[in-house]
């Protein structure tokens, strides 16, 4: 399978830049077979990242992408697939990157129900830029920025993809990577704005401050928390607690944005008898 996924990565940009352990490098395995899974054109599929480790994986892979800035990969996204509807487009983000400095756009962007797939690394912390605890960050952590841990409440991301409006949110761990794979997949089929959030382990920033010294140690942590959706159903609050919840979470059916905006061309056009219309470029 290895020797499949090599098309689509630039080997000329190894060996990469990911600590040992680090489970970065699992997310875009399971991206790529996602991808392969589906036959997606290289030529027709953007992938867009914002700031942090996970948003270097742009520069490894060998499709049309983006290094954006800091929290504006779905700004960014999102203009891309305005102008160009007919591409896959793919966001990579972290759990910072997305959710802080990012918030903004990733509400809006699942509001407008906009044909993206998120995949978001969801390591717990800011691990490129010094160890700072992020918005996901579970309460009670340590960061460099809460040595004696995190005071704040964290964000279900799922939860708050949902309530936004995405039409697909799925969720997975780096251990479960079969799963992950067959999500993103699914998110990259949904036609609408897609959530697949991958908790994955950074040993150097996190793992070290909050008792979980290597990747095999925050793995194993995984298989032990996490509890497929399906067999929540037969579990009590008090026997959830603490646990991640993955699968798929939450599929619906909406108007896609992006169909909406052409159709409202079109009617413009009709109304006006040039039979189309071009949108206003800013002055």
């Amino acid at each position: 399978m290895m020797q499949e996924l090599q098309g689509y990565l630039r080997l000329d940009r190894f060996p990469h830049m990911w600590c040992p352990g680090c489970g970065n490098g699992i997310v875009l395995g399971c991206l790529l077979r996602a991808i392969k899974k589906l036959e997606l054109d290289q030529d027709r599929t953007v992938i867009v990242g914002g700031i942090g480790c996970s948003s270097r994986a742009v520069g490894y892979l060998d499709f049309n992408t983006l290094h954006t800035t800091h929290g504006r990969a779905l700004a960014f996204a999102t203009g891309i697939k305005l102008a160009r509807p007919e591409l896959h487009v793919i966001v990579i983000t972290g759990d910072g990157d997305a959710t802080a400095i990012g918030g903004n756009h990733f509400i809006h962007a699942a509001r407008r129900n906009i044909d993206l797939t998120v995949v978001l690394f969801n390591n717990n912390i800011y691990g490129m830029t010094g160890g700072q605890y992020s918005p996901l960050t579970p309460g009670g952590k340590k960061a460099t920025t809460a040595p004696y841990g995190t005071i704040e409440h964290n964000f279900d991301v799922a939860e708050l993809a949902r309530s936004a409006g995405a039409t697909y949110v799925g969720r997975s761990t780096t251990y479960h990577s079969n799963l992950l794979a067959n999500l993103i997949a699914a998110g990259i089929e949904n036609k609408g704005f897609s959530l697949v959030e991958a908790i994955t382990a950074c040993p150097t920033a996190y793992g070290r401050r909050n008792k979980m010294r290597s990747g095999a140690e925050m793995l194993l942590w995984q298989k032990e928390n996490a509890v497929h959706v399906k067999k929540t159903e037969r579990m009590a609050p008090a026997e959830l607690a603490g646990k991640i919840v993955i699968g798929e979470l939450h599929k619906r059916e909406a108007p896609e944005y992006t169909a909406m905006y052409e159709q409202l061309i079109a009617e413009a056009g009709r109304e006006t008898g040039g039979g189309s219309v071009t949108p206003l470029k800013g002055r």
